[in-house]
C-alpha cells in the first residue's frame, strides 16, 4: 500500500514513518468503514485462491488487505519499506498467521521462498523500472500461482493499466484487466480517476 523505491511523481518525497500514524484514517487504507471493508473483502475473494494459500503483500503499509486475506485462511508475509508501518502491521495482525519484514518491495527480503500469490497495492507504479520488478515477483510464483496488482493514475501520478498490462504479457500468464474506479465502495468515495486490477494467473 505505501509507495516504496525511487519515485514517479514524488513517492520517494514522502516520510512513510512519519505517514504511518495517519495512514488508516484513509478509507481505502484503514478499511475502517464496514462497507469499504466488505468490498475490499469481496475483491479478495476474487483475486486469491479458494484454498488456503501463501500470499505475499509487498508494499504492505498497515496490513489492512494482509488482514483480510489471513481472515479467509491464507498465510501472509507483509513487505513494506518502513519500519513503522510494519510496528502497525504486526500489531493489527497479532496472534495470525502471518509475518512482516521492512525491506524493498521490489527486492522481497524473503529468499528462496516462493508464493501462490504476490499481491500488490499501489506500489508499481512508483518503482523506477516496473518491468523489471514484475519479472522478479512472477520469479516468486510457484507454477500455477498469480500476480495480483491494483493500480491506477491519480492526477500527474500512476500507471495506466495498459502499461501494466503491455509489461505483464511477456510473463506468459493470462493477464485480466479488472475496473475499480465504478466501484466507490472500495473508495469510501465516488472517484473519476483510473483505478484498476490486473490479474496475471500462471498455468
Amino acid at each position: 500500500m505505501t509507495e516504496n523505491g525511487d519515485s514517479r511523481g514524488g513517492a520517494s518525497d514522502v516520510d512513510w514513518d512519519a505517514e504511518a500514524a495517519s495512514f488508516d484514517e484513509e478509507a481505502d487504507h484503514g478499511l475502517r468503514d464496514p462497507d469499504v471493508r466488505e468490498a475490499w473483502a469481496e475483491r479478495l475473494r476474487g483475486w486469491l485462491p479458494e484454498s488456503a494459500s501463501d500470499v505475499l503483500d509487498l508494499g504492505c503499509g498497515t496490513g489492512s488487505l494482509s488482514l483480510l486475506a489471513a481472515e479467509q485462511g491464507h498465510r501472509v508475509t507483509g513487505v513494506d519499506l518502513s519500519p513503522a508501518m510494519v510496528e502497525l502491521a504486526r500489531a493489527k495482525l497479532a496472534g495470525r498467521d502471518a509475518v512482516f519484514l521492512v525491506g524493498d518491495a521490489a527486492v522481497p527480503p524473503v529468499g528462496e521462498q516462493r508464493f501462490d500469490v504476490v499481491l500488490v497495492r499501489h506500489v508499481l507504479w512508483a518503482l523506477p523500472d516496473p518491468g523489471r520488478a514484475l519479472r522478479r515477483w512472477w520469479g516468486l510464483l510457484r507454477p500455477g500461482g498469480r500476480l495480483v496488482l491494483v493500480e491506477g493514475v491519480w492526477g500527474a501520478v500512476g500507471i495506466p493499466a495498459e502499461v501494466v498490462s503491455g509489461l505483464a504479457e511477456p510473463l506468459g500468464g493470462r493477464v485480466r484487466v479488472e475496473r475499480l474506479s465504478g466501484d466507490s465502495l472500495l473508495w469510501g468515495k465516488d472517484v473519476d480517476d483510473e483505478r484498476y486490477a490486473v490479474v496475471v494467473t500462471g498455468d
